[in-house]
């Protein structure tokens, strides 16, 4: 049997859909499972262990017909038995119906009339568990897993070396990251704000060290956070990987939504998550490790820091 997954969306969208996958393979083990992704999504698989092939399509591009129909050709050579797939465009909706793939599994309410079974979306409930009913398509009623991951041992090695060098493995280290999706992004976290947490931190003096998390959308929230504080430091994993792996040996962190925080979850660390009232689905709702604080509106800014530091240290 050999299965492919269509899932758009960015590295933490990937994330999310992890628990499908994984009882995807826990029922039907001896299966391929393969993934369609976009090209900016790939480096998530480094991650998981229980996808074969990671196939890539931008899905937000403006395809052209030549594109379609090598992204069919794709489909038919390797002969997929089913396809589960998220919400795509009506074109990749009719490609599978075209390419004869006999079982074809989606949302009820996205193009179901190129679909063989269609689920019911419950976008209510959290994100992963939305995903996961996905799987009800195939006739499988098992719970949906949590988030889980697989690290590379070099990452891990990385991450504990990185540690070293920065001297925060003995003390303990807070993870801060304002996280745009793009770094035009206008929904971030003022600096003044930030700074502000920093301030009580240092006058709890806790001891420990607050580490700065670099990705590819958020260096100039980097460079602002170390001009106004110079006692913190800052880290750049070059992959989803070495990210994870630094991120598990936190005592917490604070994030935006985006890929440090479901890596969190998944790592099962310590995370505070500055959400937007649009957002507040994307982390666990009962969850020992993860607490959202959430704005009432669409913009991260509403949220004071002094409501982050009530949350962080339960006043």
């Amino acid at each position: 049997m050999r299965i492919l997954a269509l899932i758009p969306g960015g590295i933490d969208n990937q994330l999310l859909f992890f628990p499908t996958l994984e009882t995807l393979k826990q029922q039907y083990p001896q299966a391929a499972i393969d993934v369609l992704v976009e090209p900016r999504s790939k480096k998530a698989y480094r991650v998981c262990k229980n996808v074969d092939e990671v196939l890539v399509f931008d899905f937000q591009d403006r395809n052209s017909f030549a594109d379609y129909l090598n992204l069919l050709g794709i489909m038919r050579d390797r002969e997929y038995d089913a396809v589960v797939s998220l919400k795509t465009t009506w074109r990749i909706k009719l490609l599978l119906w075209l390419n004869g793939i006999p079982t074809r599994i989606g949302y009820r309410d996205d193009t179901p009339t190129y679909l063989s079974e269609s689920v019911a979306r419950k976008p209510e409930q959290y994100t992963a568990l939305m995903y996961h009913d996905l799987v009800t398509g195939f006739g499988i009623q098992t719970p949906c897993p949590p988030l889980t991951i697989n690290v590379p041992t070099e990452d891990i090695s990385w991450a504990e070396l990185e540690q070293q060098r920065l001297s925060i493995k003995d003390s303990g280290y807070v993870i801060f990251c304002d996280n745009p999706e793009t770094e035009s992004s206008g929904n971030v976290y003022p600096i003044n704000s930030w700074q502000k947490i920093i301030e009580d931190l240092e006058q709890r003096q806790t001891g420990l060290s607050v580490l700065l998390l670099q990705t590819s959308t958020n260096r100039e929230w980097v460079t602002a956070m170390i001009s106004a504080n110079s006692n913190v430091k800052a880290i750049a994993p070059s992959d989803v990987g070495k990210m994870a792996g630094i991120i598990a040996g936190a005592n917490l962190i604070l994030s935006n939504n985006g890929t440090p925080t479901q890596l969190a979850v998944a790592a099962k660390t310590y995370c505070f998550a500055l959400l937007t009232s649009q957002d507040s689905y994307v982390i666990p709702k009962e969850s020992e490790n993860v607490t959202g604080i959430v704005s009432n509106g669409s913009d991260l800014k509403d949220i004071t820091p002094e409501t982050i530091i009530k949350q962080m240290w339960q006043q």
